[in-house]
């Protein structure tokens, strides 16, 4: 018999058997198997006295136990209060006082469970309060690459590049700001209604972004892109057909030969995944200082230091920009500096740190092509608050920058490299550029998939940085830039 029909059966028999003999302890095993812990069960429900019932909610309907799931972390939550972001206790002293606790509020919760449905309830109380409750099963599958709160009842994801709604839901506001504090708290980071926004990460890297109200106007909103356990490499881009083989050979060799490389793509079009697979291209004798909001990338090489920026404290200061940190890399002796994205003034110092003896740069930039990029790169410099004439941050840019990758994700889901553009140089006021690779959009789709048929194709240019490489000692076959190759003069 399932859970359902045994509580409704304990139900019809509440008021005829003796209250001793009704029900058992949380925590026991099957009934009868300790007759001195036997309890009474709870009181009859409202729809049996004729009183009116709350709405019940879709997940309720679905699982018996979200009503004592709910009532236990609710009183555990009463007990432990601030006990639980106490910075005095490590992670094991966390987790013991919480297993402590729970066992104690678990003799309160008095209903007839097997010892399935027993170990079921304390393990999703647990992630309530240790973990991230209901969101932890959407972390732990790894179809999931992004999940989306949109208010305490509304939760969504991301599989294979398409959105949908999941049954997933917080019991109320506060169950929510909870969890979004235990994740903010353990970075050092707050959220409150002063700083009603906030970015960090979980232990695994993933990337976290919150905001409350009054800013979120129909309730907390909390973002969660998610990290591959094992991340990801060439291999894997090619299979997902992100980039084609000749690509790949194309941008290993830029990396390997010390060409400057930004990485341009809309929110979500994988650059950062893109980031860090062009990071493995770097030699392992190299130095390299990666400089991020929130640490993401997980390079392979031994020889790197990670740097991550800090907001302001409770009075407003201490904050170290991501502009602070590329200055402050100049000095560590860099052989590669990998800025996870650039958004502001910091575009400025990297631009001259690449034009300053500091080749093989990564980085990243929103955009939505590689023109749109330049001109947001010009942009960014623009915010650095140097008063600079147009004409030299062009020069900058075109001096600086050698090969723009464009990311974007399609309608299908997928995610493609859609362009490899080449930076020429200046002509007049204009920043010149050439494409190496473009995609094939005129492919069409799968009727039967919707998947798009195209694939990123050379346009037979050979590009003038191709001579950069070879002085560099790193060969590059010809045909990767398509059958007959035409040398651009």
């Amino acid at each position: 018999m399932d859970l359902a029909s045994r509580l409704a059966a304990a139900k019809r028999v509440a008021g005829q058997v003796p209250p001793e003999t009704t029900g058992r302890h949380l925590l026991d095993g099957p009934a009868g198997s300790d007759p001195e812990l036997t309890v009474p069960l709870p009181p009859r429900p409202a729809a049996e006295t004729g009183a009116r019932q709350p709405r019940s909610t879709v997940g309720d309907e679905q699982d018996p136990l979200t009503h004592l799931k709910e009532q236990a972390v609710t009183e555990l939550y009463s007990r432990l209060g601030s006990r639980l972001t106490d910075p005095r206790l490590d992670e094991e002293q966390l987790h013991q006082l919480v297993r402590s606790e729970l066992a104690s509020v678990v003799e309160a919760q008095r209903s007839p469970l097997s010892g399935e449905e027993r170990q079921r309830l304390i393990e999703e109380v647990r992630h309530d309060v240790l973990g991230l409750g209901p969101l932890q099963q959407l972390l732990d599958d790894p179809d999931v690459s992004e999940i989306m709160v949109n208010g305490h009842d509304a939760v969504y994801v991301e599989r294979e590049g398409l959105l949908s709604r999941t049954a997933v839901r917080f019991t109320s506001e506060e169950h929510l700001r909870q969890i979004i504090e235990r994740i903010v708290s353990r970075m050092g980071r707050r959220v409150d209604e002063a700083s009603p926004l906030v970015d960090a990460r979980l232990d695994d890297g993933s990337r976290v972004n919150a905001i409350i109200p009054p800013l979120a106007f129909h309730g907390s909103a909390l973002t969660i892109r998610k990290f591959a356990q094992n991340p990801y490499k060439v291999e894997d881009l090619l299979r997902f057909g992100t980039m084609t083989s000749e690509m790949a050979d194309l941008l290993h060799a830029c990396v390997e030969a010390k060409l400057n490389v930004i990485v341009s793509g809309g929110t979500g079009s994988g650059k950062t995944t893109l980031l860090n697979v062009l990071s493995a291209f770097i030699p392992g004798d190299e130095r390299i200082i990666t400089i991020e909001d929130a640490i993401e990338l997980q390079l392979q090489q031994e020889h790197v230091v990670r740097l991550e920026s800090r907001p302001p404290n409770l009075e407003g200061r201490g904050e170290i920009t991501i502009r602070d940190l590329v200055r402050n890399s100049l000095r560590m002796r860099p052989d590669r500096i990998v800025v996870g994205e650039v958004r502001g003034g910091e575009t400025l110092d990297m631009l001259q740190a690449m034009n300053t003896g500091h080749d093989g740069s990564l980085s990243t930039v929103h955009a939505n092509s590689p023109r749109d990029a330049v001109s947001r790169l010009e942009t960014l410099v623009l915010m650095a608050g140097m008063d600079l004439p147009l004409r030299a941050v062009r020069e900058q840019i075109s001096s600086a920058v050698d090969v723009v990758v464009q990311l974007t994700r399609l309608r299908d889901g997928t995610r493609r490299i859609t362009s490899v553009t080449e930076v020429h140089g200046m002509e007049g006021q204009t920043v010149t550029l050439q494409d190496i690779f473009t995609f094939d959009y005129a492919a069409g789709t799968d009727p039967a998939t919707g998947r798009f048929l195209g694939r990123a194709r050379p346009t037979g240019v050979r590009p003038r940085f191709s001579e950069h490489i070879e002085e560099r000692g790193v060969s590059l076959p010809p045909t990767v830039f398509g059958a007959d190759p035409v040398r651009v003069l």
